[in-house]
């Protein structure tokens, strides 16, 4: 009875120990980016910043998963596709209205938020 016990607390414990080991290739990129932007808002002197981002690294390190990331980036592009649809229609309602500034105005907003779905559909990093 022992060695059953032992044996499965050896099991346990080499398991989780391997659960605890390095991080996923994309969790690795999402902890880079946050550390890059660390590093960027210390360059600017933006303080809030920082505490926020340095927030969000440890949470990385404590909860990132491939399946939480990909969650997200669900959640992005469901984002960007109403933003899109959004900005289409402000767009139409601009042509139907004739005003050129408008039209030209409302065109650059739905560039952008073309762009940002564009950039909300990437694969991640694997």
């Amino acid at each position: 009875m022992k060695r059953l016990f032992a044996s499965i607390l050896s099991l346990f414990c080499a398991a989780s120990a391997m659960a605890a080991g390095e991080p996923s290739p994309a969790c690795q990129a999402k902890r880079a980016n946050i550390e890059s932007q660390i590093a960027a808002a210390k360059a600017k002197g933006n303080d809030r910043r920082v505490v926020g981002l340095e927030s969000a690294l440890a949470a990385n390190k404590r909860h990132c998963t491939d399946a939480s990331l990909e969650a997200e980036r669900q959640r992005h592009i469901t984002a960007a596709n109403k933003k899109v649809a959004r900005r289409e229609a402000d767009l139409a309602a601009a042509q139907a209205k004739g005003d050129a500034k408008k039209i030209a105005k409302q065109q650059r907003q739905l560039d952008v938020a073309r762009e940002e779905l564009t950039e909300a559909q990437k694969p991640l990093a694997q």
